[in-house]
């Protein structure tokens, strides 16, 4: 007995049927990789040097922070940022190409900020003291007299420093803000030590305990 295919068309197989069509795509495939087309550039920046600069780009505080980033240098050529999970930048920071074409400094660039001025030691360190309880970035600047504070745009945090006695403004500038005590600081070079959370400065013996070391006494 001669068959006859109930379906001909291909295009609608019956449920079940699974036809795979053959479709020979028109455009090439998009780059992978993601991370707003970094992947993409040729000019990768991956190593820190003290070489001298060749190019810069100007990037902002929360720019900085991004250990992927694709951007424009001053020469308008693009290049990409990529650098260990949690490395921030700083600005005066120098990032070597892969390839060893290019040596790029980091420079930190205006923005909008909040400062905070003390004329006193005391307001001074009140100020800062409960900025930090908030833990925000904040960029300590000293005077003879007291000294300055500036952070990132927020109203509640302005009031709060003005409630304490500050001089409060609006300004523009670079922002740099202290580093974390424990890390994620200014690479000052290899001799530096980087600090061992698993050992706190009192020997091996004093180390993080881990969870099954807690016994009931």
């Amino acid at each position: 007995m001669k068959y006859t295919n109930p379906n001909p068309s291909l295009t609608l197989p019956l449920s079940g049927e699974g036809t795979r069509l053959q479709h020979t795509p028109t455009d090439p495939p998009p780059e992978k990789g993601g991370l707003g087309g970094v992947s993409a550039v040729r000019l990768i920046l991956n190593q820190r040097t003290q070489l001298p600069a060749t190019d810069s780009v100007a990037l902002a505080y929360d720019e900085r922070k991004r250990s992927r980033l694709k951007v424009t240098l001053a020469s308008g050529a693009e290049a990409g940022i990529f650098l260990e999970r949690g490395d921030h930048l700083h600005g005066g920071d120098k990032l070597a190409a892969e390839d060893g074409s290019a040596v790029v400094e980091i420079l930190a660039a205006p923005e909008k900020l909040i400062e905070a001025v003390a004329n006193s030691p005391s307001l001074f360190a009140r100020a800062a003291y409960h900025l930090g309880n908030r833990h925000v970035p904040v960029q300590i600047l000293p005077t003879e007299n007291g000294g300055k504070l500036r952070f990132q745009t927020d109203h509640v945090l302005a009031e709060m420093v003005r409630g304490l006695g500050c001089t409060v403004c609006d300004t523009e500038a670079p922002f740099q803000p202290e580093s974390g005590a424990y890390g994620g600081g200014h690479h000052h070079g290899d001799a530096e030590p980087a600090p061992d959370l698993h050992n706190p400065g009192h020997g091996p013996h004093r180390s993080v305990p881990k969870i099954h070391q807690f016994k009931p006494r």
